[in-house]
This record gives C-alpha cells, sequence and structure tokens, in this order.
C-alpha cells in the first residue's frame, strides 16, 4: 500500500453498517487506510439511501476510510478510482470482466454484482472519505425479488468465490488506484480509465433519473470531476453529478435495465 496507508482491519460478525462504523472510527482520528469489514450488516447501506441486503458470509462487506489530499473538485473522482479497483480485483481474483454502469456499479451478464457507497465528512484530523463496498459473493446475497436484475459472484462462476482472496487483490488495488489518482495528471488517466473499462462511457442510451428529473440520452464520456455527459435528442449535452443512470435496451417498448440493489 502506499506510504501513510494503515494496515490494521477492523473485523466483526454482524454490525450496523460498516460504513457508518468507518465514520466512527474517522471522527476518532483513525489514519487513511483502516479497513471495517463484518460478516453481516444490521443497516446495510446503499446509493440513493437504498437498503443494501446483507445476509452473513453472503457477501464481501467492507469500507474503507481515506483521506485524499485532492482538490474538493477531485473527489467526486473517488467512487470512480473505488470501481476501477473492484473491477481489476475481480479480474485478478477470478478471472471475471465485470462493467462498470456511472458511476461506480458493477455489473456482470448487465445484472448487479457490487455496489459502492461513498461517503465524505469532517473531522479533528481533517476531511475524510469513506468508500463502503459491498460485492455479492453467494445467491444469498441476493434477494428473490431482484436476481432479474442483480447476480452474485457464485452464479457468474458457478462454484463458491473465496472472500478472502477478493479483499486481497482489492486491498492492493484500491492503493495502486488511490496513489495513480493522487499523482500528477492522475485525474485525467483515472478518467481514461474508468471509460476504457465501462461500456456506458460513450454513446449508450440511458435514461437518468433525480427527484426533480427524468431523461433519456445517449452518454457522451465524463467531466473532468467525473460528471457524466449525456446527449439528449434534440442535440443538447446535459451534465449529470447525480441521479440513477440506467440502460435502455433497443427494444419496442423502451424496457430499461434497472438495478436497485
Amino acid at each position: 500500500m502506499p506510504t501513510g496507508f494503515s494496515s490494521t482491519i477492523l473485523r466483526f460478525d454482524t454490525i450496523d453498517s460498516t460504513n457508518l462504523e468507518a465514520i466512527r472510527q474517522a471522527r476518532v482520528g483513525a489514519p487513511e487506510g483502516l479497513c471495517v469489514i463484518a460478516r453481516e450488516q444490521s443497516v446495510g447501506r446503499g446509493r440513493l439511501d437504498r437498503t443494501w441486503h446483507s445476509p452473513k458470509d453472503a457477501g464481501l462487506y467492507f469500507s474503507i476510510v481515506l483521506r485524499p489530499k485532492l482538490p474538493m473538485n477531485l473527489w467526486p473522482l473517488l467512487p470512480l478510482v473505488s470501481a476501477l479497483a473492484v473491477s481489476d480485483a475481480l479480474m485478478k481474483s477470478c478471472g471475471l470482466r465485470a462493467d462498470i454502469k456511472w458511476p461506480n456499479d458493477i455489473l456482470a451478464n448487465e445484472r448487479k454484482l457490487c455496489g459502492i457507497l461513498a461517503e465524505t465528512l469532517e473531522t479533528a484530523s481533517g476531511a475524510a472519505a469513506i468508500i463502503g463496498i459491498g460485492i455479492n459473493l453467494t445467491k444469498a446475497a441476493v434477494p428473490e425479488a431482484l436476481r432479474s436484475n442483480a447476480t452474485s459472484l457464485e452464479e457468474m462462476m458457478g462454484h463458491q468465490i473465496d472472500g478472502e482472496r477478493i479483499l486481497t487483490e482489492l486491498l492492493e488495488t484500491i492503493a495502486e488506484r488511490y496513489q495513480v489518482l493522487q499523482s500528477e495528471g492522475g485525474a485525467e488517466h483515472t478518467i481514461r480509465e474508468w471509460c476504457g473499462n465501462s461500456s456506458y462511457a460513450f454513446d449508450r442510451v440511458v435514461r437518468v433519473s433525480s427527484d426533480h428529473d427524468s431523461f433519456e440520452g445517449r452518454t457522451r464520456g465524463l467531466q473532468g470531476d467525473g460528471a457524466l455527459r449525456v446527449e439528449t435528442g434534440d442535440g443538447k449535452l446535459r451534465v449529470v453529478r447525480a441521479g440513477d443512470v440506467t440502460a435502455v435496451r433497443a427494444t419496442t417498448n423502451s424496457a430499461s435495465s434497472e438495478s436497485n440493489l
């Protein structure tokens, strides 16, 4: 891991949320790189205030404390870095080439395999970012109602997966990607890498939904801060910094491949 990273891993059998525990640790001065892992979460959390189904030993439930030395306008790149790190770790540990849906959902065969939740907070030691990662390891991680939209490594690979092996790779890939982000030209490199590893980066027909708006268009890459560019049917380029992005299948009824886990 890069200089300054802690090798400390806090492990819990059951916890409310690894992100909540990482936030608590950061507030009392936890160093960069502190990791929280649980076998089970009682209040697992996802993006857009969604819950994250977290039964015991069915998923990798992981959070890490980061204290980036980056301008605040580049902090939105942290979820993209995390998605790239997960993609790297899955390839190294399982030989699985995953897709990335903006900003940081990890997909396999258009179904959600992993979610990432990034949160920021102020602490006495300065600003911190908490990156929470939930990877579905077994079929039990995916509720029956969501199985058309979500999947697990067990289902994709056809056998049980060693979560510890994935964790080992993930710790290395997070450190590598994070170090690159903070190096000279790192933001531009990260954006290029994300676009190169995501089928959602260019010319993908998507629906964008937020609390106040909903529209469709074709993706046109990323802004310098990681925001998604979408060109609507009237030729207008819209910049998306928040909201839910789903692929619109090329069918007569325009059904969308939505994933809400």
